[in-house]
């Protein structure tokens, strides 16, 4: 038994050793010019927006639930926990991700048009994936050492890097001079004890 309790706690040693290693990556990418972090509004519930919604009345949209307001709370202190003590962080104009990247608490976030959804108008995601490699570009040479921070919708993300991404998920990006994508390493989103329940459907 008493070896038993030794090799568990070795383990739990590691693991805790290997999930800082992983933090400290995150924070010390974070400070590189060439590196920030996508990520997709937290749950709410649905697809797409009601029908006449405007960008201008919240109550029109869909919006975050109560859990997407805790997923995006509990993403904020896991950021924090990583060393993320500073962060420029850019919203999308729907309020689904305005209130995602506000609950983040890292202050008043950016209104950013070039990372709005183009959900209901899908043939214009070669010019938002540009606008979006344009925004990288310009803001990492002179972000400084705070991390960048980008609260989007699903449609922007895969279009950007080819992969699905759930409710809350965070994307690692690395990015050359002109924003086009280098590497992406997926950090699924957090709930009460590992991950968030999340859907993959398109919003």
């Amino acid at each position: 038994m008493g070896n038993l309790l030794k090799q568990l706690a070795v383990s739990a040693v590691l693991a805790v050793m290997a999930i800082a290693a992983t933090a400290s990556e995150l924070a010390d990418k974070l400070k590189l010019p060439n590196h920030a972090l996508l990520m997709r509004h937290a749950l709410a519930p649905g697809i797409g927006d009601p029908s006449g919604f405007t960008l201008a009345d919240c109550a029109t949209q869909r919006n975050l639930d109560a859990h997407g307001r805790q997923q995006a709370m509990r993403t904020g202190e896991w950021l924090q926990r990583q060393g993320i003590q500073t962060a420029l962080v850019l919203t999308s104009p729907w309020c689904r991700c305005k209130d995602t990247a506000g609950l983040l608490g890292y202050g008043a976030p950016e209104v950013e048009p070039a990372i709005g959804s183009f959900f209901e108008s899908s043939q214009e995601a070669s010019h938002c994936t540009h606008r979006l490699q344009q925004r990288l570009a310009q803001l990492g040479p002179i972000k400084g050492h705070q991390a960048l921070i980008l609260v989007t919708h699903h449609v922007n993300i895969l279009d950007y890097m080819g992969s699905h991404v759930g409710s809350g998920d965070m994307v690692l990006v690395q990015f050359d001079a002109q924003g086009k994508l280098l590497t992406a390493k997926r950090y699924p989103s957090l709930g009460d004890d590992l991950y968030f329940k999340r859907s993959s459907m398109p919003r």
